[in-house]
């Protein structure tokens, strides 16, 4: 009896579990139709407001896919809350209906038909929660394509506008901090370069054309003329330069636009003087001694140029560069002083700035090389000069500021606007130069040039403030008549290529040597 009655219970309760399943199966079909209706209506209102979403904002659209997102969010759980109610009628249907069990078979029967009936309802429910499932990424594919935008590429494009926001409000406090920086900076460059040029004071050393050469006594004079004034011509032969012998009380007056040319001549008149023997020969040994003896002061001025600056290391041809610009001059300036004055200033004005002063003092002295040439050059001396630079190993930092301190290249370090600055401060002070002067020396060694493009030409000399242009040829090249005719060629293409004041007398020398030697 007590096997029956514990069959029975079990029966009771299989029968009970299973009503139990039919209703709910039942309840969860009618709300699966509910939420079809349910989606089906909001699909379609989705449709008609992708319709308006199409015209709005890409942000509004993502918006709008958010919201319909938690929406659908909302209604799975409502649903999931609804099926868990239902299960907990569904136990207490269980406990009553295992009451019931016990009462009668015929329940059982019952429950074995509605079982199956429950298992076809369940894989329809299955079947009916796939079909949701399939409609809620329908949803969301239709919801992505509305919008043109994927749910990542919604992210993507949400995150850059808020990179972009932010860089535009960066930028904005960058611009002001750098508008700030540029106020300060022109008050900090203005003290450097104030305090900078009181810091250097320096003579002007402007260049003339003419020399004073003084003499004992006038008898003197008569010695340097010589006997039908052969030593003076040979002396202006051998120099180049104009010797005027006047009424000057115990002075003689060298002119000539090259200072080498004129210190030379000087030195030679000095110690012709001194000996005592004045005489064409002697006067060209003396003359050729006293160019020697300028090379070698050349070298010996560009030493102590760069001993006294403090600059070591430089190749022995920039030494004698340097040397050399003691005898040359821009726009009236005297070169070397120019240089100096501008290595001085670039020093202090690195060494406030915090950059290498002795890099600084070099490429001051070394800026305006590109002026005193070898050789006539169609570059600019700038360039000239960076390329000699380069040429004799100076550092990239020092070739840049040199080519760059007239802007014919681009600057690439902070020496270079240095070098620019100091420069124009050396060479913008009133007085420091004159640009008549430079003209003048141009316009002469045009003139000399003129000469030398001819044949058989050994020296020419503008002389007489540019009035007079001698020309000293080889005797083997050109003859007597041949000489008439080329100062005739000289004189017409100087008419027709130059452009002068006044008058231009051009005087061909030939002169004919035999030189044998005794042993």
């Amino acid at each position: 009896m007590d096997i029956v009655t514990i069959i029975a219970g079990i029966i009771g309760i299989i029968v009970g579990f299973g009503i139990a399943k039919v209703i709910e199966r039942s309840n969860v079909s009618n709300y699966l139709k509910n939420a079809k209706k349910e989606a089906s209506s909001i699909l379609k209102d989705a449709k008609v407001e992708a319709e308006n979403i199409k015209k709005d904002k890409i942000l509004q659209a993502k918006e709008k896919f958010i919201e319909l997102k938690s929406e659908h969010e909302q209604v799975i759980l409502s649903r999931d809350k609804k099926v868990a109610e239902v299960e907990k009628r569904i136990r207490d249907k269980e406990s009553q209906i295992s009451n019931e069990l016990s009462k009668t078979k015929k329940v059982n029967d019952d429950f074995i038909s509605k079982t199956n009936e429950i298992g076809a309802k369940i894989e329809v429910l299955d079947k009916r929660q796939s079909e949701v499932e399939k409609l809620h990424q329908s949803q969301l594919q239709q919801l992505e394509l509305i919008s043109g935008l994927s749910a990542e590429e919604a992210k993507s494009q949400l995150v850059e506008g808020l990179k972009a926001e932010a860089k535009s409000k960066a930028m904005s406090l960058i611009q002001d901090t750098i508008e700030e920086a540029k106020l300060t900076a022109q008050q900090e460059a203005k003290k450097i370069i104030i305090n900078t040029i009181q810091r250097v004071g320096t003579e002007e050393a402007v260049e003339n054309c003419v020399s004073v050469f003084n003499i004992e006594s006038d008898d003197v004079k008569g010695r340097i003329i010589g006997r039908e004034g052969r030593n003076i011509r040979a002396l202006e032969a051998a120099t180049g330069v104009e010797i005027i012998v006047d009424d000057t009380p115990e002075a003689i007056i060298l002119s000539c636009f090259d200072p080498v040319r004129r210190e030379i001549a000087r030195l030679a008149l000095h110690k012709l003087v001194t000996d005592g023997r004045i005489h064409p020969a002697r006067i060209e040994e003396v003359v050729a001694k006293t160019a020697k003896q300028i090379d070698d002061e050349i070298i010996e001025v560009g030493k102590r140029t760069v001993i006294d600056l403090g600059i070591h290391g430089l190749h022995p041809e920039l030494i004698k560069v340097v040397g050399r610009m003691k005898y040359r001059s821009s726009y009236g300036q005297n070169l070397l002083q120019h240089s100096r004055e501008v290595s001085k200033l670039c020093g202090i004005m690195a060494a406030e700035l915090g950059l290498n002063v002795k890099l600084a003092k070099r490429a001051g002295l070394l800026h305006d090389i590109g002026k005193v040439p070898d050789a006539e050059s169609d570059l600019p001396h700038a360039l000239l000069g960076m390329q000699w630079a380069e040429k004799y190993g100076e550092k990239e930092e020092v070739c840049n500021a040199i080519g760059a301190h007239h802007d014919e290249i681009e600057m690439k370090s902070l020496l270079s606007p240095i070098i620019q600055v100091c420069d124009a401060i050396s060479g913008a002070r009133p007085g420091a130069r004159r640009q008549v002067l430079d003209s003048y020396i141009q316009r002469l060694k045009d003139l000399e040039e003129v000469a030398y493009g001819f044949t058989g030409v050994k020296n020419a000399y503008a002389i007489q403030a540019g009035r007079e242009l001698r020309v000293i040829v080889e005797s083997e090249k050109v003859s007597d008549d041949n000489a008439a005719n080329l100062s005739f060629e000289i004189s017409q293409k100087i008419q027709t290529e130059m452009t002068y004041p006044g008058q231009v007398k051009v005087t061909v020398i030939r002169e004919t040597r035999a030189v044998n030697i005794a042993k």
